[in-house]
């Protein structure tokens, strides 16, 4: 979160002066509190400054910083996942190379019937396949997919810090979204796709919304 140099202003004086009324702060700056409004509720909605009834502002204590890590952390995995990209998993290699780019992703995800999850392939695993000389019409995607237990998931309740912690940590392009079938034991079904891109599209929209 980028602050303007008002908003900076606002803060340092709050900072120093704080708990203030808006009046007050109004007449620190030169201005009229109408035309520091969109400011003071910019800062107070972000949490880096509280507000009081006849009391005034006052400085939560909070950073930018410290702002944009308590969103990601409080913004779940399910409010910004995407629709999964899945194959099954007797889908050729051929094939599959033809999904991943009409529907122009990194990662397809395979399942079995119920929409379960197997395994997950990437577009390394599909050109180390295609280059290595077998026929890639004939050759079923199980048998170059990294399997389960071995893929990395997230839950639609994980918090988007914690999905991004793993892309990064695992250096992967994208997570299944999955939940535990309750009937199955150890099965889970595919429920979204979280990828390198939801999450930039998030930071674009927090930057966008001023944090």
């Amino acid at each position: 979160m980028e602050l303007s140099k008002r908003q900076e202003a606002i803060m340092e004086i709050v900072k120093k002066e704080g708990p203030i009324t808006g009046e007050q702060i109004a007449e620190r700056l030169s201005l009229t509190r109408a035309t520091l409004r969109p400011d003071m509720a910019i800062l107070t909605m972000s949490g880096l400054l509280e507000a009081r009834p006849r009391v005034g502002y006052y400085f939560s204590g909070k950073t930018p910083g410290s702002v944009l890590a308590e969103k990601l952390h409080n913004i779940k995995v399910g409010e910004i996942k995407s629709v999964p990209v899945v194959v099954p998993e007797q889908c050729s290699v051929y094939d599959a190379v033809v999904t991943m780019f009409i529907e122009d992703v990194g990662t397809l995800i395979v399942v079995r019937e119920g929409g379960l999850l197997e395994g997950v392939i990437s577009r390394k695993d599909l050109l180390k396949t295609t280059l290595g000389g077998q026929d890639i019409h004939k050759l079923p995607v199980g048998v170059v997919m990294t399997r389960m237990p071995n893929v990395i998931t997230v839950e639609p309740d994980d918090s988007v810090w914690l999905a991004a912690k793993r892309l990064i940590t695992h250096e992967v392009d994208a997570l299944p979204v999955v939940r535990p079938v309750r009937d199955d034991a150890g099965s889970l079904e595919v429920v979204g796709r979280l990828s390198k891109t939801n999450i930039a599209r998030l930071f674009v929209e927090l930057g966008e919304g001023g944090g």
